[in-house]
């Protein structure tokens, strides 16, 4: 019998980075599907606007939360107040992460010894900026599961974890981003198999190229609003020749969320407009 996603409805889903472009888009399919969601962010502000914004049009149970996904107690806080305001957590998505400039190296390869060559590249970023990008992006997946799972262990459910094409195929530039979502492929199936006795289904998407407020930067130019040498060559490099748009990461997630997909654990969905496939000849 081919089921739709009516058992969605009613359950109670966390979002963490729901503040960001991509975070508001999901809760925005979830509520859709009559979902009860909270937006979890470190800007409690956009948190809120993002919750409002899903509740006017939708009419759904929606929470904006404040919390740090690398702080425990926080996360531990607004756990409570999920559970006080919502109930129970039944879906939780790993969505906080990001990149940023200075955890970027300026040069793609190391061409030269010149210390102002040297200085563009791995051997020139400070050790801090590249471990506040791993630590947001892995250890921002690790503890929040550790939290949030605890309702889900008692009556089953479902974890998302965003991944990234950078999980496939590292890009230049991006060192931290990239190993850190690396680790996210692996913890996603370390954690399948570590929850699977209490029907806890762990899966990922692997977003390609959305434009963010994170990666924005990268891709366009901020004086001429044009792409950047590098954001032409991620399209040319994207067999359908576009950038994704948000709302198609929907489809997606809730087919993982859904009793659709309740025999399927451990996978990483790529979202990528043909990206992972493309050899680039």
């Amino acid at each position: 019998m081919i089921k739709g996603f009516e058992d969605i409805k009613g359950k109670v889903c966390v979002i963490t980075g729901g503040g960001g472009i991509i975070g508001e888009s999901l809760g925005m399919g979830l509520a859709a599907a009559g979902a009860k969601v909270a937006i979890v962010d470190f800007n409690v502000e956009r948190a809120k606007e993002v919750a409002k914004l899903i509740t006017e049009k939708y009419n759904t149970e929606t929470l904006g939360v404040f919390a740090n996904v690398l702080d425990k107690n926080l996360l531990v806080e607004s756990k409570n107040e999920i559970n006080a305001k919502l109930g129970k957590i039944d879906v939780l998505i790993n969505g906080a992460g990001g990149n940023a400039p200075n955890a970027t190296t300026k040069e793609e390869f190391v061409i030269d010894k010149s210390p102002e060559h040297l200085a563009g590249t791995l051997l020139g970023l400070e050790l801090e900026s590249f471990r506040k990008i791993f630590d947001l992006n892995f250890m921002g997946t690790v503890l929040p599961t550790m939290v949030y799972a605890q309702d889900l262990i008692e009556n089953g459910g479902s974890i998302i974890n965003i991944s990234s094409m950078n999980a496939f195929r590292p890009l230049t530039k991006i060192p931290a981003y990239s190993a850190a979502k690396a680790g996210i492929n692996n913890l996603t199936e370390w954690m399948a198999v570590h929850f699977a006795k209490v029907n806890i289904r762990v899966n990922a998407i692997a977003p390609g190229f959305f434009v963010t407020d994170q990666n924005r930067f990268l891709l366009y130019d901020k004086e001429t609003g044009k792409l950047t040498a590098r954001g032409e060559k991620i399209l040319s490099n994207t067999p359908m020749g576009r950038f994704g748009e948000t709302d198609e990461l929907i489809g997606t997630l809730l087919y993982l969320i859904s009793d659709i997909s309740k025999f399927v654990t451990g996978i990483v969905i790529p979202v990528d407009g043909g990206f992972n496939s493309y050899s680039g000849v």
